[in-house]
Order: C-alpha cells, then sequence, then structure tokens
C-alpha cells in the first residue's frame, strides 16, 4: 500500500537531489554532469558575498515570520469552531467552502484579491464613492508581507483544519464529561481538556512549519513581481530562479538551493530539539 507513495518521493523527491552536485561546478547544458568542470565551493562563495541574495534571505525570514505569527493559528482557530458546530449538514457545508480556496490556483488568487483590493477594485471602489482617499494595496510594498499573508490563509487555512479536526476527534470525550461535572464550563474545558488533547499534533505541526519556513511561495512571488517590485517580493526561490535559470547559471541556482535546503534542515532539527524540551515527540521520540 505505500509503495506508490514511496515510489512518488523517489521519483520526484529523491531522485532529484543528485541535481545538487551542479552547484560545485561551472554547469553547461551541453556537456552535462559527467563533463562538466568542477569548481568545488566557488558558487557558495560568491554566493555568500552576494548582497542580493543576503536581501531575497530577509525578505523569506520575514515573510515566513509574519506568516508563522499570523497564519499558524488561523487552521487551529477553525477547527475548534467547526468542532462546536452541532449540526452535521451545516459543518458540511461550511467545511466545503472553507476548503474549496485551496483547489485555486495562484493567479486565481491574486486576480480576486486584485478584483477587492487593487486600484480598481471593490474597496477602493467605495473609497471614490464616499470621498475618501483610496489606497492600493496590490501594488503597495510596505503591505506586501501582510498581502501575501492574506492570501496564504484565504486560500490554505481550510484546508489545514483537516489534521487538527482529526487531533480533535481523538480527545477522550470522558475527559469533557468529567470537566462538566466539576462544573467546567465551554472556555474552561477548552483550556484544560481540548488544547492539551492537540497540543502534540500542534507541536508537529510547528516543526514542520519551521522546517518549511524558506518556502514563502514561489508562484505567488513570482505574480506579484512587478506590482511590488524585486526588492519586496525577491526571496530565495525567485532568486533562484533568476539568477540561476533565467541568466541560465545554473550552478549560481544549485548553490542557492543548497544553500535553503541545508538551513531548512537545520530549523527542522532546532525545532524538533525544542519539542523534545517541552516534553513532546515531534518528528519522532527521543
Amino acid at each position: 500500500m505505500t509503495l506508490p507513495a514511496v515510489a512518488l518521493l523517489a521519483v520526484f523527491a529523491y531522485a532529484p537531489m543528485l541535481g545538487l552536485v551542479t552547484a560545485f561546478q561551472s554547469y553547461d547544458i551541453y556537456s552535462g554532469f559527467w563533463y562538466s568542470p568542477f569548481t568545488g565551493l566557488d558558487n557558495l562563495e560568491r554566493l555568500l558575498q552576494d548582497p542580493i541574495f543576503w536581501h531575497a534571505l530577509t525578505n523569506t525570514l520575514v515573510i515566513s515570520a509574519v506568516q508563522l505569527i499570523l497564519y499558524f493559528p488561523v487552521p487551529i482557530a477553525l477547527a475548534l469552531v467547526l468542532n462546536e458546530v452541532a449540526n452535521g449538514r451545516v459543518r458540511s457545508f461550511v467545511q466545503s467552502v472553507v476548503y474549496l480556496p485551496h483547489f485555486f490556483s495562484w493567479v486565481l488568487v491574486v486576480t480576486v484579491f486584485q478584483e477587492m483590493l487593487g486600484g480598481a477594485g471593490a474597496l477602493n471602489t467605495i473609497l471614490r464613492r464616499h470621498g475618501w482617499a483610496t489606497w492600493d494595496i496590490m501594488t503597495n510594498p510596505d503591505a506586501f508581507k501582510y498581502l501575501v499573508t492574506a492570501q496564504a490563509v484565504w486560500k490554505e487555512a481550510g484546508w489545514g483544519i483537516i489534521v487538527f479536526l482529526a487531533a480533535l476527534a481523538a480527545v477522550d470525550q470522558s475527559l469533557y464529561e468529567a470537566a462538566a461535572a466539576d462544573g467546567a464550563g465551554r472556555w474552561r474545558r477548552l483550556w484544560h481538556v481540548t488544547l492539551p488533547g492537540m497540543r502534540g499534533v500542534i507541536v508537529l505541526m510547528l516543526v514542520l512549519r519551521l522546517g518549511n519556513a524558506l518556502t514563502v511561495g514561489f508562484e505567488q512571488m513570482l505574480i506579484q513581481r512587478q506590482a511590488v517590485g524585486r526588492d519586496a517580493s525577491e526571496v530565495l526561490d525567485t532568486f533562484a530562479y533568476y539568477y540561476g535559470v533565467v541568466n541560465n547559471n545554473f550552478s549560481y541556482g544549485a548553490a542557492a538551493g543548497l544553500f535553503k535546503g541545508v538551513l531548512s534542515l537545520l530549523l527542522v532539527l532546532a525545532a524538533n530539539k525544542l519539542a523534545h524540551a517541552f516534553g513532546e515527540d515531534g518528528l519522532y521520540r527521543k
């Protein structure tokens, strides 16, 4: 039963890792891996001396931090709210509605936000109609990190609640009955029963989120790059694309990808160690 999943991982996750050898070469697409000259750590040294790379890394970390603070709690809150809905049909309908944006492409998501918040969107139309000053959020570099976070919340928060709803279903119902018998109200049951029951899953998802912190949406950034400018939208993925693939400097792009992968691994290990310090399993037990 697991063989198809293992095969997919092998083909699409592990096999492409062989291409990281190009980070240590002056790679030429016509010469291939075997005949491209080996340059050692030259590409990595050049990368660490590139101010544009450090700017992209800073943007990535800032956007990731904003999304961790503003986005990560949203699926938890939605799961808690849905869990309180007694009517099964209403719950299924709400779940379907909040799941739906997950299946939209980023082009459609950005288009929806453009129609709502753009210069000719619904918000500015209302503001102009009442004689108030307009605000084109879609082209504001200072608001970009909050804009992309709002887009991510609208698109993915509904899909993210699946895991937390499963965690809620695993909480022992007798604990709620015992707490109610002791006089605990809804909020005290939430604080002392529900959240502790979800804590292991929350910590696990937080560890995974930190491991994916350097991936903040390549398509999302690429689509909106011209609207807000490179300074606001340049992240590690777009840096590797523009300065690696577009400029035919594949080794430089591979070096950026290797740096991102190693740093992501360190973040996962550090977050997992922190989970162990708080008595949780994290990705694996001690």
